[in-house]
């Protein structure tokens, strides 16, 4: 019952929110429920009645207001406190022993006391908390500034609003640092429901908390079933402590979730032993890591030490082996890419590997399947392939049966029925129908990829639907697509037809090296698109570029430029560019006009970690357009490595080396002063 006068209702109010707060942390944070669902569901609702009696009793640590912020329109830019540096990382039993000489040494002491911690898998967040109230979240970002997510990270219910007081001092400003994660049983019933909408699904639970913390809509955050682990502490007002242990015990009497598996051991030996202990039973734990920090435990010890302009001297991140699964194939699909080449696919049965389930590996070509002996029903080894595509690297054949059958690469297309031959020389079966339906869907799929015109909003799923409803020919058509033509689909409504309306039509100032790429020209990938494009200016010059022009450009061979050559001779990829320019798709690229704009040159650049103002591509397209080149690997020749967030074992090769390294913030200034020089 509502009580009538505003008094009593702040009574009820206040002790209402007390107990669901307090629920709340023993359901999320404890797992340690002390009432049924029922109850606490009439908790709540009587909490929601009372405030929409008395709206002026509704506070923004109120349990009813986790999900009540409107949609955004992106994130701005925050500031932390304290910068969060990244780790370095340790791969092997002798780093983890000369990081634990580099702490004694520095400190000049013979024994160290470590605590070590999951590393939990996930996406880096700062909780600025007010008065013991949330006022902030943010991701980690490049370390200094992060975006602002706040109304996204109040949906995790495992994040206090508001803090328990207990017997700690809560001080008037705090700073936590913690860890976002998706459970892997929420992430399999996350892909379920992508699979009933014909969507495609999320590759692994660390992408799949990225993109969560990360929607525009609260809402959709809160129908992600998000965690957290919070792990240090930024500022801390006067509060102080003695040891890292004492400050992840203070954390949790505060409310927070913090990972209960974290040890404290007297010496580098036993923390090796454990760390090793956990590579094996890693996969039984409800959530992913990917390997273990290790921390100096002694405050003092850990201010002594500092840090470097990146990490911190007295912590390091011990990192897994790559992984390895053994699965069975069940089955090997045979698909066919824009080129026409026939790739088999093996089917296996699904399993765990890296963070990911594995439905399936790539097994290239018949010579590679012939060359391992691969079966349908044999049971395999599968491993990452550079920890993206999964790969059968080995047979198993003491676990032959005799029942395993042999593959046969098909003659025919199975897209079309058209004869699929393999010219000598090549590794691969093609299609030699040019009008087979799987070159011209692979191709459209390739056309708004990422690094190609980069429509947002339009997945293989969505180009077949359009596809089979008679609405796509050839990449032009989708400057002619309308609101009205979209909201005819299967699940696409008002709303998502705009916005890829919207999506296609910011498209078409992508410029002409994106354009080059998109067009899927044989060997033309998106460094020879760069190239081409910035030297010639528009695709007017770039079809009427000679053999002998093309091949004077640096890096461009003689198949690329007979490639370009061939491609523009066709009458169909002529009248294609012509309807592009039509529909006022921009087919030019800024060309370099003195050598000012060129002092990038003969500088080799590695790009490494999660860039955040701009992406990959932005950043290889910002570097070659002032004459530099971007490599894969580190070397004594490379000139630079930008590292972003998460930066990996690139970073620690250009330490090794003595590479110079530049954040994305300093990279910018070094273009910038460039651009302005």
């Amino acid at each position: 019952m509502v009580p009538s006068t505003l008094a009593e209702a702040a009574v009820m109010a206040k002790d209402l929110r007390q107990q669901i707060n307090h629920h709340n942390h023993c359901y999320y944070v404890l797992d340690n429920p002390e009432i049924t669902d029922a109850i606490y569901d009439k908790l709540v609702r009587q909490l929601i009645e009372l405030e929409k009696a008395f709206p002026e009793l509704i506070t923004a640590d109120s349990p009813t207001q986790r999900v009540g912020a409107a949609p955004a329109a992106g994130f701005e830019r925050v500031t932390h406190l304290t910068p969060l540096k990244s780790l370095s990382n340790a791969f092997s039993r002798e780093e983890l022993m000369a990081f634990d000489s580099r702490v004694k040494s520095g400190l000049g002491v013979d024994n160290i006391e470590y605590v070590v911690e999951h590393k939990i898998d996930g996406l880096a967040i700062n909780l600025t908390y007010e008065k013991g109230i949330l006022a902030r979240g943010a991701t980690r970002g490049d370390g200094i500034e992060g975006e602002d997510v706040t109304a996204n990270i109040r949906t995790i219910r495992s994040v206090p609003l508001r803090l328990i007081a207990k017997d700690f001092e809560i001080p008037e400003l705090l700073e936590v640092r913690g860890e976002v994660y998706m459970p892997r049983q929420a992430f399999e019933r996350l892909n379920r429901e992508r699979k009933e909408k014909d969507e495609p699904p999320l590759a692994n639970p660390r992408n799949a908390a990225a993109g969560s913390l990360r929607q525009l809509d609260p809402q959709a955050t809160a129908n992600r079933a998000l965690d957290v682990f919070i792990y240090g502490i930024g500022v801390s007002g006067n509060i102080k402590f003695d040891t890292h242990a004492e400050m992840l015990r203070y954390l949790a009497t505060l409310g927070f979730k913090v990972n209960p598996h974290y040890q404290v051991f007297g010496s580098i030996v036993e923390v090796i032993d454990y760390c090793e202990s956990w590579s094996d039973k890693r996969n039984e734990l409800p959530y992913d890591i990917d390997g273990l920090v290790i921390k100096v435990n002694n405050m003092a010890y850990q201010q002594a030490l500092g840090a470097t302009a990146k990490d911190p001297r007295w912590a390091i991140a011990y990192k897994f082996p790559a992984e390895q699964a053994t699965t069975v194939v069940e089955d090997i699909f045979v698909g066919v890419g824009r080129t026409g080449a026939l790739t088999p696919t093996a089917i296996l049965r699904p399993v765990r590997l890296a963070g990911s389930v594995i439905s399936r590996a790539t097994l290239h070509n018949e010579d590679y399947i012939q060359e391992k002996d691969i079966r349908v029903g044999d049971t395999v080894i599968i491993h990452k392939a550079g920890e993206v595509i999964p790969e059968v690297i080995a047979v198993v054949k003491e676990k032959r049966t005799g029942k395993e059958k042999p593959f046969v690469m098909p003659g025919i297309c199975p897209e079309c029925g058209s004869s699929a031959v393999r010219k000598p020389g090549e590794a691969a079966h093609k299609c030699i129908n040019p009008s087979c339906p799987a070159l011209r869907r692979e191709g459209l799929i390739h056309f708004v990829s990422r690094d190609a015109m980069n429509i947002e909003g339009l997945g293989p799923a969505v180009i077949t639907t359009l596809l089979d409803a008679g609405l796509l020919n050839d990449a032009a058509d989708f400057y002619k697509l309308t609101v009205e033509d979209l909201v005819k689909l299967e699940r696409m409504g008002q709303k998502s037809a705009q916005n890829l309306v919207d999506a296609i039509d910011k498209s078409k100032q992508a410029g002409l090296a994106r354009v080059l790429f998109g067009l899927g020209i044989r060997y033309v990938g998106v460094k020879a698109a760069g190239i081409i494009a910035r030297h010639f200016g528009t695709i007017d010059a770039v079809m009427r570029a000679s053999l002998d022009e093309l091949m004077k450009l640096d890096e461009i061979g003689g198949k690329i430029a007979e490639s370009v050559v061939g491609y523009f001779t066709s009458t169909d990829n002529l009248e294609l560019v012509e309807r592009l320019k039509q529909f006022r798709v921009r087919m030019t690229e800024d060309k370099p006009t003195n050598q000012g704009e060129q002092l990038f040159a003969g500088l080799t650049f590695v790009l490494t970690g999660t860039l955040v103002g701009m992406t990959r591509a932005e950043a290889t397209d910002l570097i070659e357009s002032l004459g530099g080149k971007v490599s894969g690997s580190v070397s004594k020749k490379t000139s630079y490595v930008v590292v972003g967030a998460e930066a990996g074992s690139k970073l620690e090769k250009a330490r090794q080396l003595g590479v110079a390294v530049l954040t994305e913030e300093q990279f910018k200034d070094l273009a910038q002063s460039n651009l302005h020089h």
